[in-house]
C-alpha cells in the first residue's frame, strides 16, 4: 500500500500595508497645553501692546518738552486721554467683533496676554521716579509741574484698570500686582470694594459706585469715594471677625495696601525731597478721579428689579453701559465690554464678548469721561437713552432722590 506525503499548506497572502506615513508637521502653537486653532487669529493680537503708551507718558512728555521748548506740553496727558483718545474713537469707529466660542479657553490661556498687563507696572513705576525727579527740579516752574502731575495721573488713573483686570484673577501673584498697580494712587482698598461690594451691588442704590439718573458727576464723585471706603473697611471688617480677628491687623487687606503706599511715597521722598509730595497727592487724586468717572459712566441710570422674595434679580448685560469703540478698548482692556465682565468677571480682557442685549453708549469711555465732566452735555447726550431704555417709564431707573420728582413728571 503505498502513501502519498500531503501537499504543504499555503501560506497566506501578506497584508497590504500603507507606507510611512510623512513626518508630522508642527502642531500650532499652544497656551497651557490647549492647541490653538488652525484658521482663527486674533486681529487685536498686537494691538494691546498700544496699552503700553500709556504708562510712557512722563517720558514722551519730557521728550516733548525737550524737543519744542514748549512747557505747555507737560499738560501732554490729559491732551490725550480727553482729547486725541476721543477723535481715535470717532475716526477708528466700532469693533463689535467676538471671538468664536471655540477659541476661548485657547485665548484666555495664552500668556502673551497677560504680559501685556504686566508690563504695564514696571514702566508705570519707571515714569513716576522720573516725574519725581523732575519733581525734585528747580528748573521747572510751579506751572510745568502741575501739567506733569496731571500727565502722571492719568498714567495713575489708567493703572487702577489695569489693577482691575488682574484684581479679578485667581493667580496669587496677578492679585498682588493688582495691590502693586493701585499704591500709586493710594486706592488699594478698590480691591476689596469692587470685588466683593459692587459686583454683589451692581445697578443698585446701595452701591456707592453705581450712578444714579439724574445724578451730575460731581456730585457722584463724593458719594462714590466715601462711600465705597467705607463699605470696603466693612467687608474686610466681617471677613476679619469670622477669623476672630481685630481690624488692626496686618492681616488687613485695605491697611497693608495702604502700607504699600506710604511706604512708596515715603520712599520717593527721601531720595527727591519731601517737596514732591504735593505733586503725588495730587497725581493720586486725579488717578483715582479718573477712576470714579468710569464708574461713573458705567451704570449711570440703570437698575436691577426686585423679585418676589425682596431680592435683587441677577446682573444681566442690560444693567451696564456698553461701547465697541475701538481705541478706547485697546486703552482700558476691553473694560467697556462691561456687561460681559459682569457676568465672568473672572473671564481675561481678550476674551470678553459683545452682548446684543445691552445697551450702547454713543462713542467710547474717552469721550463719554469729556461728557461726564460737563452735566449739562452729559444729560443731553444720556438721559433720553437711560429713559428710552426703560420705555419711557423714569420709574424703572435709579433715580437721584433729588431729581425723581423732575424725570416722574414728564
Amino acid at each position: 500500500m503505498s502513501s502519498t506525503a500531503p501537499s504543504p499548506t499555503p501560506l497566506p497572502p501578506e497584508p497590504i500595508t500603507a507606507p510611512p506615513a510623512a513626518p508630522a508637521e508642527p502642531s500650532a502653537p499652544q497656551a497651557g497645553g490647549v492647541a490653538a486653532p488652525a484658521s482663527w487669529r486674533d486681529p487685536k493680537r498686537h494691538a494691546w501692546l498700544l496699552g503700553l503708551v500709556v504708562p510712557t507718558l512722563p517720558f514722551i512728555t519730557w521728550g516733548l518738552v525737550e524737543a519744542t521748548g514748549l512747557g505747555a506740553l507737560w499738560f501732554f496727558g490729559p491732551v490725550l486721554v480727553f482729547a486725541i483718545f476721543p477723535l481715535l474713537d470717532l475716526a477708528i469707529g466700532m469693533d463689535a467683533r467676538n471671538p468664536p466660542d471655540g477659541v476661548i479657553k485657547w485665548l484666555e490661556q495664552d500668556r502673551y496676554y497677560r504680559w501685556c498687563t504686566y508690563l504695564y507696572l514696571p514702566v508705570q513705576y519707571a515714569g513716576l521716579v522720573l516725574a519725581c525727579w523732575l519733581f525734585s527740579r528747580s528748573s521747572l516752574s510751579i506751572a510745568d509741574k502741575l501739567g506733569l502731575a496731571l500727565t502722571v495721573g492719568m498714567v495713575s488713573g489708567i493703572a487702577i484698570n489695569t489693577a482691575h483686570e488682574l484684581g479679578h484673577k485667581r493667580a496669587s501673584l496677578e492679585r498682588w500686582l493688582s495691590r502693586v498697580a493701585l499704591a500709586q494712587s493710594g486706592y488699594g482698598h478698590f480691591f476689596i470694594e469692587h470685588n466683593r461690594g459692587h459686583h454683589v451691588r451692581v445697578a443698585t442704590p446701595e452701591d456707592p459706585a453705581s450712578s444714579r439718573l439724574g445724578e451730575s458727576f460731581y456730585r457722584f464723585l463724593p458719594r462714590t469715594v466715601l462711600g465705597s471706603l467705607r463699605s470696603a473697611w466693612r467687608l474686610e471688617r466681617t471677613r476679619l471677625s469670622r477669623l476672630q480677628s481685630s481690624p488692626w491687623t496686618p492681616r488687613n487687606d485695605i491697611l497693608s495696601a495702604w502700607a504699600m503706599t506710604v511706604a512708596l511715597f515715603a520712599a520717593l521722598a527721601a531720595v527727591f525731597g519731601a517737596g514732591i509730595l504735593p505733586y503725588l497727592a495730587l497725581q493720586a487724586v486725579v488717578g483715582f478721579s479718573l477712576l470714579e468717572v468710569v464708574n461713573y459712566l458705567e451704570h449711570y441710570g440703570l437698575l436691577r428689579g426686585r423679585r418676589e422674595d425682596g431680592r435683587y434679580e441677577r446682573t444681566r448685560p442690560e444693567h451696564s453701559w456698553n461701547s465697541n469703540s475701538a481705541a478706547s478698548n485697546v486703552l482700558l482692556y476691553h473694560l467697556q465690554r462691561h456687561s460681559d465682565h459682569h457676568a465672568n468677571p473672572v473671564r481675561r480682557y481678550q476674551a470678553l464678548r459683545h452682548v446684543e442685549e445691552a445697551p450702547q453708549l454713543p462713542t467710547g469711555y474717552a469721550g463719554m469721561i469729556v461728557c461726564a465732566l460737563v452735566p449739562p452735555l452729559w444729560r443731553q447726550v444720556m438721559d433720553h437713552r437711560v429713559l428710552a431704555h426703560y420705555g419711557g417709564d423714569a420709574s424703572l431707573a435709579n433715580l437721584q432722590a433729588r431729581a425723581r420728582r423732575r424725570y416722574l413728571s414728564r
